[in-house]
């Protein structure tokens, strides 16, 4: 097995491929926080394929790591013993998986050790872009949409802001410095899957701005552009066992590999202040509105996988093709798909929204990406208003049929109790999912459910016929099991 570092990536085995770039030419103009998976998948590898290209040595990525434990030390340690370097093979549904070694994260230091370190990056005038994949829970938000001053970190953070503590507060430190030493600000691109995410991301730097200087907020609001995106690609988490088989594959010994399907797409408004990156050479899309490509993606996409999961889950299943090849599950996930999303979604421009389900469906069912299930039905107290929200108002705003959504909303309940249908016990990751929440749940009183807060921003109230649907159809999970109820379900919409 080859150790993967700067030295050893001109003999890397024949079947693994290197863009062979000079990186100790590469400086880092880009600052990514949270540096997990689906970024070195993604947005990484785009980067990457720019390096290579002439012109572009100033937009190598600094890695920060914003959150503060033990795996991430970890993470960081492993990455700089191999110079930054990991592989990443992609599997598409049929031929040959493709492994490379990726380059473009030069560096990668952690915001809660090296405070003054990631401040001075974010100050440079060599940093002109911050992207962030700090996931929907990072923006810290509240069941309204707005971003909370009143949580711990922010309120420490706020009464410190030379020691910050969250992205934002890095952010709005950071500008602040730069604003007085009378460098251009950088723009920040978020890369999560959030509606208008660059409109949530300006909101929440210029609420947290505003509370440390009104001013400061003003010349934020003026000076910087914050693009929205819209981001792609099917990247699971990897397991011991699975880093064992890519490494295996390889012939490299990587302590951090990732895989991912073969599919990728980013669409970024093309809206910066401090220049950019010859994204579009890469393959990315730059658009004028990203609104509805966001919109196809996150109710269709993260949307259906949630749709998917969470029975399948339920069900016994661990990974998101041994769902899709249950026939009742995969017909679920095309109604869905067919009759509660697509009659109320305007077609990104040359996208044919049937086309692009029948796609999704291919790709969901690729066997060799063996996505988890317990990665996509993580954090759903935070995802189901992101991904389902809009799908719930549009369906019950309209009066439509609404027993899918019925049947999702008491699986995900079901979910919350941490027992399968065989009686098997897991433990939910709902990291955000607040106490008085979990209680209503859990309550012996059903309806008692639906006055979970957050389900008030997908438009659901613990009276009428929806609450109905809900009821019954949780009851007759408890009695038949999730699939048993499935059925029925599916005997309904075919009726109908």
């Amino acid at each position: 097995m080859i150790q993967l570092n700067d030295s050893t990536v001109q003999t890397l085995p024949k079947d693994v491929r290197w863009r062979a770039y000079e990186r100790h030419a590469v400086k880092p103009g880009i600052v990514h926080m949270s540096v997990g998976n689906f970024h070195r998948a993604h947005q990484a590898w785009f980067i990457d394929q720019l390096l290579a290209l002439p012109g572009h040595e100033g937009w190598g990525i600094c890695g920060v790591s914003v959150l503060d434990d033990e795996s991430e030390r970890e993470k960081i340690a492993a990455m700089q013993a191999q110079d930054n370097l990991y592989t990443l093979t992609q599997f598409p549904p049929d031929g040959t998986p493709q492994t490379q070694v990726v380059g473009s994260i030069i560096e990668y230091i952690s915001a809660s050790e090296t405070t003054d370190t990631v401040l001075a990056r974010l100050a440079s005038p060599q940093t002109r872009l911050v992207t962030l994949t700090i996931t929907e829970g990072g923006y810290n938000l509240d069941r309204l949409g707005l971003y909370r001053l009143d949580t711990p970190e922010v309120a420490a953070e706020l009464a410190a802001p030379a020691h910050p503590r969250t992205a934002f507060g890095f952010i709005v430190e950071a500008l602040r410095r730069r604003r007085d030493a009378g460098i251009a600000p950088f723009t920040v691109l978020s890369c999560d899957n959030l509606r208008g995410n660059g409109e949530v991301a300006r909101r929440a730097a210029l609420t947290h701005a505003a509370a440390l200087d009104p001013m400061l907020a003003g010349w934020i609001n003026t000076h910087v552009a914050f693009p929205s995106s819209m981001v792609d690609r099917i990247t699971p988490a990897v397991s011991p066992e699975e880093a064992a088989r890519l490494n295996a594959r390889s012939g490299i010994e990587d302590r951090l590999p990732v895989y991912c399907e073969a599919f990728a797409q980013w669409v970024i408004e093309d809206r910066f202040c401090n220049g950019r990156p010859s994204f579009e050479l890469a393959g990315v899309q730059m658009v004028d509105d990203v609104h509805t490509y966001e919109m196809a993606k996150v109710r269709m996409l993260n949307g259906s996988h949630s749709v998917l999961a969470y029975p399948a889950q339920l069900a016994g299943l661990e990974r998101v093709d041994e769902a899709m090849a249950e026939p009742m599950l995969r017909t679920l996930l095309d109604d869905f798909m067919e009759q509660d999303v697509t009659p109320y979604l305007c077609a990104p421009p040359g996208v044919d929204l049937h086309a692009y389900k029948e796609s999704l469906l291919a790709r969901f069912a690729n066997p060799t990406v063996s996505d988890q299930l317990r990665r996509i039905t993580a954090d759903g107290a935070v995802k189901l208003p992101v991904f389902l929200g809009g799908t719930f108002a549009a369906v019950l705003s309209h009066g439509a049929p609404h027993i899918r959504l019925a049947f999702l909303l008491a699986c995900f309940v079901r979910y919350l109790a941490g027992v399968d249908d065989q009686g098997h016990r897991f433990a939910p990751r709902e990291p955000n999912l607040q106490a008085d929440d979990l209680a209503l749940a859990l309550s012996p009183e059903p309806r008692d459910a639906l006055r979970m807060s957050f389900l008030s921003l997908c438009g659901i109230e613990p009276q009428g016929a929806f609450a109905e649907s809900f009821l019954k159809l949780r009851a007759a999970m408890e009695q038949d099991g999730t699939m048993a109820v499935l059925r029925q379900v599916l005997a309904v919409t075919t009726h109908c």
